[in-house]
Formats: structure tokens, C-alpha cells, sequence
């Protein structure tokens, strides 16, 4: 089977409105979406393509359904879709070979324009949606080598070659999110995972937080996770969006709390990976992983 064609894009919100392309390849009308170059990650593909084929910028609010189908040569494809709200004014279409014009439109006049049934059920479920009031992200620190072969103080152990990768990967997704707070939890490789966000944010100060730690005993973990999770609704319902860094024994017990569920499970966090969390109001919609 071929190579799965990965792409990305994004339902962009004003007010009431929702934006549409028309391709004058096809002459469809369409969401704004494309193909992620390399090994790009899916958030950053969309937000660049959404300021490329539509010229505003968008702020990612929340992940949304994925959309697979198959290309006409058998090729199975997949796009990632975010909700996302317009930044600032608008400019110029840059992809102008891709996109002739650009119309914002009501919600079901939007829906009736478009013409994909995918993205039709895409633009429907986005109206459906309750309002977005609160965003905030939770990254797991990244890659640190082997604990066992880390002779000096726990808390002193840095993240490594691959860990600084994942942390410099990790500020561009941040990016089009909006960071505006960074905190973290006490060890050295967890304010690491978030200096090169701090530094792309004109050296935005890291606040660290013993309330995302690790507690020293495993079984202790569900109960510090509770109140991380207490002190993270503290945060996010601020007015400037957070970012939190924490550890992989507090962070699937914080998520399982955050949603009152009893199994952590699927709330398992790999080094340098992260969730988007969205509220509306005290609700929060389904996390998604970065």
C-alpha cells in the first residue's frame, strides 16, 4: 500500500463566520488545508496553511475530528483539523497558484458552500460546539537518558540530545497556540523542556510550580495529582493561556481527574509529548495530544 499523504488544515473562526477557499484547480470550494512538509508537525502545517492560502492568521483553539479518504489514484489520505480563532488583520492570499478567493460566511450558508461532505460534517460540528473560553497546554518534560544511569541528585538530571530536539520542536508547536505563561514543575529537566519556548517568547520568565512534581512514592501519585489538577484550573482561568510542564507519573492522573474518570490509562504521556486542553466554561472538551 502506498504511503499515507499526510495533511493539515483548519476551521477559521470570526464571530459568526466561518472562512472558505476557492481553488480555481478544481474549482471547489474548501477549508483551508494542505500537505505538511517533511516531518512537519500537523498543528504547525495548518496554522501556515491557513495564513497561506486565506492571509489572516489563526490562533488553534482546539483539535477537531481527523478526516481520511482516498486520493483518486488509490492513495489513502489523511487531514488534521483545528478550531481556530483570527488574529489580528488580515493581509493577502500568499498561495495565490492554490487559492483565487477567499469568503467568510455564515456557519449553514458555509456548509451549504462547501463542497466536501467531510468538510460539510467538519463545519457542523465546529456550529455545534460551545464556546471556547479557556485554552491550556500540559507537556510531559522531555527526554532526560536512563534515571538508573544517573548517578547525582534526581531533580539535576538534564535532558539530553534527543530531549533538546523535542524541546525545540515543542516551542514551534507552541506557537500557534499563543503561549503567554510558562510553568513547570521542580526538576532541572522539566524547566529545560520549556527554555526554548521562553526564549522565542523574548525570554518570558518560567515559573516553577512544586504542584506538577512527581510525589517521592509512586501510590502517592493519584492524590498529588489532584491537586495539580485543582492548581491547573487555577491557572487556566486566568486570562492569558499557560503552559505547564510536569512529570509521567502525575500527568495521566491529572487528566483522568480533570475529566472525572477513574482509569489513567489512556491518558499515558511519551517524554516531549503534550495536550492541547480546551474549556468551555468549568467543562473541558475532549483533550487532544500534540
Amino acid at each position: 500500500m502506498s504511503d499515507t499523504v499526510r495533511a493539515a488544515g483548519g476551521v477559521l473562526v470570526r464571530g459568526g463566520e466561518v472562512c472558505l477557499v476557492h481553488r480555481p484547480r478544481y474549482d471547489d470550494w474548501a477549508l483551508p488545508k494542505g500537505k505538511l512538509d517533511d516531518d512537519e508537525h500537523p498543528l504547525v502545517g495548518a496554522a501556515r496553511e491557513v495564513l497561506e492560502e486565506t492571509g489572516w492568521e489563526g490562533r488553534v483553539r482546539l483539535g477537531l475530528p481527523q478526516v481520511a479518504y482516498t486520493l483518486p489514484d488509490g492513495t489513502p489520505k489523511t487531514v488534521d483539523y483545528w478550531l481556530m480563532e483570527v488574529v489580528g488583520d488580515g493581509g493577502p492570499v500568499q498561495d495565490t497558484d492554490e487559492v483565487d478567493r477567499v469568503e467568510w460566511l455564515p456557519f449553514a450558508e458555509a456548509a451549504e458552500r462547501v463542497s466536501y461532505a467531510d468538510e460539510r460534517a467538519l463545519i457542523e460540528h465546529v456550529a455545534a460546539l460551545p464556546p471556547v473560553t479557556d485554552v491550556l497546554v500540559l507537556v510531559r518534560h522531555a527526554h532526560a537518558g536512563e534515571r538508573k544511569k544517573w548517578s547525582g541528585n534526581d531533580a539535576l538530571r538534564p535532558i539530553d540530545e534527543t530531549g533538546q530536539a523535542q524541546a525545540e520542536r515543542f516551542a514551534l508547536i507552541c506557537g500557534p497556540i499563543g503561549a503567554q505563561r510558562l510553568f513547570t514543575a521542580t526538576p532541572l529537566r522539566c524547566k529545560q523542556t520549556l527554555e526554548p519556548l521562553a526564549a522565542a517568547l523574548d525570554g518570558m520568565p518560567i515559573v516553577v510550580d512544586g504542584a506538577f512534581s512527581e510525589p517521592p512514592e509512586a501510590e502517592e501519585a493519584p492524590a498529588k495529582a489532584k491537586l495539580a489538577a485543582q492548581r491547573l484550573l487555577e491557572l487556566r482561568s486566568a486570562t492569558s493561556l499557560p503552559v505547564v510542564c510536569s512529570q509521567g507519573k502525575i500527568i495521566p492522573h491529572l487528566l483522568a481527574a480533570l475529566r472525572d474518570e477513574a482509569d489513567p490509562e489512556p491518558y499515558k504521556t511519551p517524554k516531549g509529548d503534550a495536550w492541547l486542553l480546551t474549556w468551555s466554561d468549568g467543562s473541558l472538551l475532549e483533550p487532544k495530544r500534540l
